[in-house]
């Protein structure tokens, strides 16, 4: 079968192809036909929507109150602590002059106590390393000396550290 059009066949074809166009522009396809067609085209072509379309608003408000505790609890982990009390601005560790000084009580207790004593003694840096001053890996075995306030009843109160360098 030849496929090839010579110049020869174009007279012949010429009528056939004018039949064909007038045939073709009486035929209409109906309006619903149509419709669903474009309909059918537009969700094969679709692209898909993205993510955070395809939220809704229950989920957007759930996404929102969670971002907005962890935030809460991020700024509540960030507050420096507080006495139980919250009405003496005081902290129970202050350091000045190279020592520090450290409540072990509260000091409405210390201030109660009708006869402390203060006792010297050496505590190592291991211990204070929990009460919360830094201690380096260098010096966690060395001890430091220390002046005690203790009560009468031999609790200790409170712990001066003449030198925590």
């Amino acid at each position: 079968m030849d496929t090839i059009m010579h110049d020869d066949d174009l007279p012949e074809l010429e009528p056939r192809l004018a039949q064909l166009r007038n045939a073709l522009a009486q035929v209409d396809a109906p309006r619903c036909v149509e419709k669903e067609l474009m309909q059918a085209f537009a969700s094969q072509s679709a692209r898909a929507r993205p993510w955070y379309r395809r939220l809704g608003l229950l989920e957007w408000s759930a996404a929102v109150a969670c971002v907005l505790v962890c935030v809460a609890v991020v700024g509540l982990l960030s507050l420096p602590p507080r006495l139980a009390d919250g009405f003496d601005d005081s902290p129970l560790v202050r350091i000045d002059n190279g020592g520090a000084f450290i409540a072990l009580d509260s000091v409405e207790r210390i201030e109660a106590e009708p006869a402390p004593r203060l006792v010297e003694t050496e505590v190592s840096r291991t211990m204070l390393a929990a009460l919360g001053l830094p201690v380096t890996p260098e010096n966690a075995g060395e001890a430091v000396r220390a002046e005690m306030l203790v009560g009468a009843a031999g609790e200790p109160l409170a712990l001066r550290l003449t030198s925590i360098d």
